[in-house]
Order: structure tokens, then C-alpha cells, then sequence
């Protein structure tokens, strides 16, 4: 039986150090970007050819999720797509490595990819990291392509934010999870993708057993979209952002969680904890900041330690105390790609 069935983009992360001046004259000037197969191919083999430093690991939020579970001891699967090169074998070996059970499509594209450059300066403390994307292969994973026999068997589902581009899909997979009572763990891609789909989680999250993650950032658009036409929010500092979420968003979401078990809402803090909210109550679980090495990952690994406790029938703030502790581990490596023995006590907490 699988405990957790995560649904979604295949993508390789690719972590490096770079200079400003040479990602400036790559096109990589925003903090997150889209580029294409060609531009990809051509800073991997720049990369290569300069002999730099760097880490290659297996990635997309749904697949970090399901390989960080993995290591807590859940039975954990990934359905996604990925292209027929050697990036695909990379993905593919790293997940089985870590436990998951991959059932992978092949698409006609490459496997998708997702550079992380530290830039070497800081922003709000934190290392300066450009992303840049392509997703390639991925994004040919359809509503064909999800096994309802999967479905059938797993315990809890995770859906990347991402995928919400694909309605059908996502309908397909929220519809067949829904019919068997199977909670569907939804994290939100970006402020982006919230600022576009909230109308759509809104109606998901009344209509189907919903799990929402979302950042701080996350948190405030989407705050700002259901106020509709309200002054947007303006706030920069992390204390800043933890005091409105209390004082203002808070109180909104929850009365959204009112009278049923679903849908849960969790805002993920950072190194300020998170906030859950739930049966029409507000849990508050904090945490203490460290100097992160890379915060890529992080929320991923945040999410599947809360569902992995969540699973085990362990109370919500255990379930976000769990999520804290783990996302820290995961900020000393880059991504995922750390050893599961470092997440062996973290386990063990959970067999209790």
C-alpha cells in the first residue's frame, strides 16, 4: 500500500556558484525565470567546459516531497514524465535511492531541469539565488497518464502547485482521490500561480478534502486576491509579514476551516515556524532561524514531514513541529539531497 502518492513535474536541480556579470550575460537576471531547452543545454555544458562546482539531484516540489518521506519511512510513490536521456536515469535512481517508487512516462522532450546559482551576496539575510527553469518533459504529464489503481491504494495524494495550469489533469487526479475520501495535499507554486488560481482553490478547497501549503508570500496575495479590490498589502521584513499573517489573515482563513475537517490551510514561516489552521482553529508552531546554505527545498521537505506525521495520526502542532525541524535539516544541503541517516531520529519519532 502506498501511504503517499505524489503527482508531479519530473525536473533535475542543478546547483552551482556563479558570478552576477556571467549570469547577466546568460539572460539570468530575475530571481525565478523560465528559459528554454537550448539555453539550458547551453549554460549546462558552459558549466561542465569551466570545470564549476557543482551538485546535481533530483527535484520539482512533488518529488522532493515524496523522497524526504521516503526517508521518514512512508510508503511513498511519484508519478510524473521525463524525457528518454540521461537526466531521466539521474532522477529516476535518485528517487529509488531514497525509497520512492517512481512511475514515470517517458515524453518526446528532455527531462526538465531547474538551475539554482548562489550568487555569493545575501538578501534579507539569506544566500542570493537566481533560478532558471525548463521544465521540458514534464509538462507532457497528462490526465491519461494518472493510474486510478494508484490512486486507489494510496493514503494521501500530493499535488504540485504547478500542475494547475492543467486543469484536466488536475480535475482528473482531485476527482478520483475525492470518490475514496483521499486527502489531496496542494502546494502553491508561487505568488504568481496564487494570483491566478486562487478562485480555482477556493472552489477546490470547498468541493474536495484539500490540504493547502503556502508561504508567507503566498499567504498575503492570496489574502489580498479574496479581499478583491482591497489596497494590495505592502510589508517586507519576515516579522513583519508573521504579524499581519496573525493579525489580519489569520482570522479570515480560519473561519474558512470552520465546522469541517478539510480543507487545512498551513502557512509555512520560514525560519519564523508556521501557522496551521484547522477545524476552525489557529496552531501556532515556532521554530529557530539558522544560516541556510540553500533554502531551495525547504518548504518541500517542510511538507512532507507534516504530512508524514499527519499520516501517522500525530496531532496538528506535532505535525508542524515535525515540518520545522526537517525543512532546518534540509538547509544545509542543496535541494533534497541529503542522507537519509541524517533523518533516521526524525523516523524514529514517527514509528512512536
Amino acid at each position: 500500500m502506498t501511504e503517499l502518492l505524489c503527482f508531479g513535474n519530473a525536473i533535475v536541480d542543478v546547483f552551482s556558484s556563479a558570478n552576477p556579470d556571467w549570469l547577466e550575460k546568460q539572460g539570468i537576471t530575475a530571481p525565478a525565470q523560465h528559459i528554454s531547452r537550448e539555453k539550458a543545454q547551453q549554460m549546462w555544458e558552459g558549466l561542465n567546459g569551466a570545470k564549476a562546482d557543482i551538485t546535481v539531484s533530483s527535484g520539482g516540489a512533488a518529488a522532493n516531497v515524496a523522497k524526504i518521506a521516503a526517508m521518514l519511512n512512508v510508503s511513498a510513490a511519484f508519478a510524473g514524465c521525463t524525457g528518454g536521456d540521461d537526466l531521466a536515469a539521474v532522477f529516476e535512481k535518485e528517487l529509488r535511492t531514497a525509497g520512492v517508487v517512481p512511475y514515470l512516462s517517458t515524453g518526446k522532450e528532455k527531462t526538465g531541469v531547474c538551475y539554482a546559482f548562489n550568487c555569493g551576496g545575501k538578501t534579507r539575510g539569506e544566500p542570493e539565488v537566481r533560478i532558471a527553469a525548463s521544465p521540458g518533459a514534464a509538462l507532457e504529464f497528462t490526465e491519461a497518464d494518472v493510474r486510478e489503481d494508484l490512486i486507489a491504494d494510496a493514503e494521501a495524494i500530493v499535488l504540485d502547485g504547478y500542475m494547475l495550469d492543467r486543469r484536466p489533469l488536475v480535475q482528473r487526479i482531485l476527482q478520483l482521490a475525492s470518490r475514496r475520501g483521499i486527502p489531496i495535499a496542494l502546494d502553491a507554486a508561487s505568488v504568481f500561480h496564487i494570483r491566478e488560481k486562487t478562485e480555482e482553490i477556493l472552489h477546490y478547497s470547498r468541493n474536495y478534502p484539500l490540504i493547502v501549503f503556502m508561504n508567507a508570500d503566498e499567504s498575503i496575495v492570496f489574502y489580498d486576491t479574496i479581499r478583491k479590490g482591497g489596497k494590495k498589502t505592502e510589508v517586507t521584513g519576515e516579522e513583519e509579514k508573521e504579524t499581519l499573517i496573525l493579525r489580519d489573515i489569520c482570522p479570515v482563513l480560519k473561519y474558512m476551516t470552520e465546522g469541517e475537517i478539510f480543507p487545512i490551510i498551513v502557512i509555512k514561516l520560514g525560519g519564523r515556524g508556521a501557522v496551521v489552521l484547522a477545524g476552525g482553529n489557529i496552531y501556532r508552531e515556532e521554530t529557530f532561524t539558522i544560516i541556510p546554505r540553500n533554502t531551495v527545498g525547504a518548504g518541500d521537505a517542510f511538507c512532507a514531514a507534516f504530512l508524514a506525521a499527519w499520516i501517522r495520526g500525530k496531532p496538528i502542532q506535532e505535525c508542524a513541529a515535525l515540518g520545522n525541524k526537517v525543512a532546518r535539516k534540509i538547509l544545509e544541503v542543496p535541494g533534497t539531497k541529503i542522507n537519509s541517516n541524517k533523518l533516521k531520529s526524525f523516523a524514529k519519532m514517527l514509528s512512536k
